[in-house]
Formats: C-alpha cells, sequence, structure tokens
C-alpha cells in the first residue's frame, strides 16, 4: 500500500506558484521519517505541527494510511483537498498542485481499499 501512496506523500517543500527557486519556502513536513519507514514518528510530529497546510494534511494521511487507518487517511485527504492551493514538490522532485495530490492520494486509498477487500 506504501507504494501507491508514494506519489502524494514525502512531500519536500511548499512553494507559492510562479517563484524565484531560491525563494521557496521549505516546511518540513516529516520526510526524513516518512522515508525512514518510521511512520509512527511521522504521525507524531505531523499531528502535533501547529499548521494544518495541505502538505501537512497529505503526509499525515499517507502516514495514516501506512498504520492501515483507512478513515483517518481519508479524513486528512479530504481535509488537504479543502485547504489553501499551493504547488507541492513531490519526493521525486516533481511539481503538483496541492489539491490534485490530495485526490490521487485519496484515489489511491480507496483503490487499495477496494482491492484488499476482495
Amino acid at each position: 500500500m506504501s507504494a501507491t501512496l508514494t506519489l502524494a506523500g514525502l512531500l519536500l517543500a511548499q512553494s507559492a506558484w510562479f517563484v524565484d527557486p531560491s525563494a521557496i519556502e521549505r516546511t518540513d513536513v516529516a520526510y526524513e521519517a516518512m522515508a525512514h519507514g518510521r511512520t509512527d514518528a511521522a504521525i507524531t510530529q505531523l499531528r502535533d505541527n501547529a499548521e494544518r497546510d495541505a502538505a501537512t494534511l497529505i503526509n499525515l494521511g499517507t502516514a495514516y494510511a501506512r498504520k492501515g487507518q483507512r478513515a483517518e487517511a481519508l479524513e486528512c485527504f479530504n481535509a488537504a483537498m479543502a485547504a489553501d492551493r499551493y504547488e507541492l514538490q513531490l519526493a521525486d522532485g516533481s511539481w503538483m498542485d496541492s489539491r490534485r495530490a490530495a485526490r490521487i492520494a485519496a484515489a489511491r486509498l480507496d483503490r487499495a481499499s477496494t482491492l484488499a477487500s476482495r
């Protein structure tokens, strides 16, 4: 399951649209913990984060999904879809709209649970 959620999870940074790369604001969204499989540490770090921005919510949802906590994961992904929109840098270095990343994560969560129930 974690491989299917990697696209939307493990965010490295967040940025406003069309900014100079040297001006990109970096936010700690438990990337290191997530990348090294420390899911419980990531959940604690992300839950304690006062910011409830899309990057934090997507990674928290991804961490919950890794733990099999589907309802909590979906709640986070839905909140990320409703949060302010901006461009996210994904673990592979590509950039994606935050709401699109949240939608993809939620859809993959639905597909994974459907496949798991067969």
